[in-house]
């Protein structure tokens, strides 16, 4: 495919092709979450920076599409349909699980084509090799499964009280939790070498501090952690003041003209 040529690609979505970019961010989203969420990044984003926002089956404008349920499958995927995009520079950014997506993708890039992103950016999820401290939410009962996204308070509350909304988004959210679940990090998973900025919300009750400073220890480059106000979808509220942040990262990694 040419470069630039990408309006009909399911994958990336909401892109403004940027003749005058010198790198391309790929961003992932949360659990249930789309590309949408990414849409407006360009926007105030340095124009060296174009924004890739890579959409999910099972979400948005793919609904009906079959979703992941392990991340394997997504990861061998995501390698045959991104690599055409990596002709220039590039970073990554991920939201919860979206973390999660960037740091495999980033390790199988390096491992089976020899590429990796200038910077990795994860964003309100404990560090691949921190275990777990609850139990699976993917398999609970129905009761059970929307009491935990009321306590996420990543759902409207107008959308958990829609019978007909959430017979739709019911088992895309429960796909992406045993997605998010079933995740098993590589005990042989050598080092990045790339930086990491971790970002996480300072009201967050379930990704702490101390998790996200272990993503520390998955890199032997730099790293930084940047804390917000806000809980898990700090993102949201603080869109500006996140995006400012990237900005400050990501520009001192953009080659030259």
């Amino acid at each position: 495919m040419v470069a630039g040529k990408t309006t009909s690609d399911p994958w990336i979505a909401f892109r403004k092709p940027n003749p005058r970019a010198r790198l391309r961010l790929f961003c992932f989203s949360y659990a249930g979450g789309g590309a949408s969420v990414y849409r407006t990044w360009h926007r105030d984003l340095p124009s060296d920076i174009e924004v890739l926002p890579v959409q999910l089956p099972g979400r948005e404008g793919r609904l009906k599409e079959e979703r992941f349920r392990h991340i394997d499958p997504l990861i061998e995927t995501l390698m045959e349909v991104l690599p055409r995009y990596l002709d220039m520079p590039f970073a990554f950014f991920g939201h919860s699980l979206g973390a999660i997506v960037a740091y495999e993708l980033t390790q199988k890039l390096r491992a089976e084509l020899g590429k990796s992103p200038l910077y990795l950016m994860v964003s309100a999820r404990r560090a691949p090799q921190v275990p777990p401290d609850e139990e699976p939410i993917y398999a609970l009962s129905p009761e059970e499964f929307y009491e935990k996204l009321r306590e996420f308070e990543g759902t409207p509350a107008e959308v958990l009280e829609h019978p007909e909304l959430m017979e739709l988004l019911e088992p895309l959210l429960r796909a992406d939790f045993e997605l998010n679940d079933t995740y098993e990090a590589k005990p042989d998973a050598p080092l990045l070498d790339c930086p990491i900025t971790a970002f996480g919300g300072l009201e967050d009750k379930d990704v702490s501090r101390e998790n996200l400073e272990a993503w520390r220890e998955v890199t032997r480059g730099p790293f930084r952690l940047r804390m917000f106000p806000g809980g898990h979808f700090y993102l949201h509220e603080g869109r500006n003041a996140l995006i400012a942040a990237v900005a400050q990262d990501l520009m001192p990694v953009v080659p030259l003209a």
